[in-house]
């Protein structure tokens, strides 16, 4: 069943792509919530991109926990301009030794070489992937011994589950897969998808509840997780639950996963209606849904670092650039910077608010710049021409 936010999500697609008169008329008892969304979105809709605004400041209820009193120094950000463009939804992104990356796009199943130039050239693709809904071929990572093992993953979906697989790149072509984890419940909505290696050589994996809350809190079940596995795909050594790849629990749709400078990981997630999350995440941690969503929820659950309304976030993929995290933001349509301080964060700074529409993935590249993913094209966006695009982000 989907979540009032995705209702909503979907009702601005229809409205944008379709007109008012397709949406249909819900049951009574949400007519008023859906009419207020219908009103937003033909406002959103109709205005176009908007300029850049300044920085946006949290709502009270939705400062993220700060540790100590120094202020943190922010770097300012600017899209220096395009590295590609008139992509099919970029999701997965991860730079090769040298200054190349690979790229997955969701939808067509393609996996993408793209040079700093600007040069794309499909190197392969993944035909099982199922690109329905939130699904399709989604995260990718290259092995931190790329250059003995050659190898990369991918994180998708088929018509039955969600599953990681391992394949060879030789440069040009990418060779036969092979299975690392399957079995990952799936879904249209809450796939997760998010790949990293960590500091440690471990893999780790973010997926989502597959719509169906209570697996997050079933420790026998993959869905709404944290993944940890060796690159072949057993239970990590260290984990906090032995023979298990559940490294953290309670999480309702994780796609977003990055290493600060002390080795810890972060990661973003969407919630249902009303908070998304910046979460610090602990070896065998509860991170609380669905019996909560955002901070609260008493003894036993972990507290988000920092939270948002959903109307600001929907986050998707996030990197760390000297312990400051670079979150992207789908429904927010914004660049969240949001500086480390201890095991908590300072005060969340937004970036291209609403200039370049739906943001999906971001990464570091070798030169230091970032490149973000939009995903205008991914059924809820308001596509312009040339969408959608890998921007070149600038950090000074």
């Amino acid at each position: 069943m989907l979540a009032d936010r995705d209702r909503v999500e979907m009702g601005e697609r229809l409205l944008c792509t379709r007109g008012i008169r397709d949406l249909g008329y819900p049951p009574l008892g949400k007519r008023l919530g859906v009419l207020a969304a219908i009103a937003l979105s033909v406002v959103a809709c109709g205005a176009g991109s908007p300029p850049v605004s300044e920085p946006a400041a949290l709502p009270t209820a939705a400062q993220p926990s700060v540790s100590g009193s120094t202020p943190a120094t922010v770097a300012q950000l600017q899209v220096a301009g395009e590295i590609a463009r008139d992509l099919a939804v970029p999701w997965g992104l991860a730079f090769l030794p040298g200054r190349d990356a690979l790229v997955t796009e969701r939808d067509s199943r393609r996996i993408l070489r793209v040079t700093p130039q600007g040069q794309v050239t499909p190197v392969g693709e993944v035909p099982e992937a199922q690109g329905s809904g939130e699904g399709g071929l989604l995260g990718l990572a290259v092995s931190p011994t790329f250059g003995t093992d050659s190898l990369v993953y991918v994180y998708f979906s088929t018509t039955t589950e969600n599953r990681i697989e391992r394949m060879t790149f030789d440069g040009t072509t990418l060779g036969p897969r092979r299975p690392v984890v399957t079995g990952i419940p799936s879904a249209v909505n809450h796939d997760g998808g998010g790949l990293q290696f960590g500091p440690d050589g471990m893999l780790y994996a973010g997926t989502g509840d597959a719509a169906n809350a209570p697996l997050a809190q079933d420790r026998a079940s993959l869905a709404g997780k944290i993944l940890r596995m060796t690159p072949d795909g057993k239970p990590a050594p260290g984990n906090p639950f032995p023979g298990s790849l559940v490294y953290s629990l309670g999480h309702r749709n994780v796609q977003g996963l990055a290493f600060d400078s002390r080795n810890r990981l972060w990661a973003s997630e969407y919630g249902a209606n009303t908070w998304d999350e910046l979460n610090l995440i602990r070896p065998g941690g509860n991170y609380g849904w669905p019996q909560v969503e955002g901070g609260g929820g008493g003894a036993g659950f972990v507290q988000p670092a920092a939270q948002w309304p959903v109307a600001d976030a929907s986050p998707s993929g996030i990197t760390i650039v000297d312990d400051v995290v670079y979150m992207a933001a789908l429904r927010g349509q914004r660049l969240w910077q949001i500086p480390i301080q201890g095991d908590g964060v300072a005060p969340p700074v937004a970036f291209l608010q609403g200039a370049r529409g739906r943001l999906r993935t971001v990464e570091q590249a070798p030169d230091g710049s970032l490149w973000v993913t939009t995903s205008n094209l991914d059924g809820r966006g308001a596509p312009a021409p040339g969408d959608d695009r890998i921007l070149r982000v600038t950090l000074s």
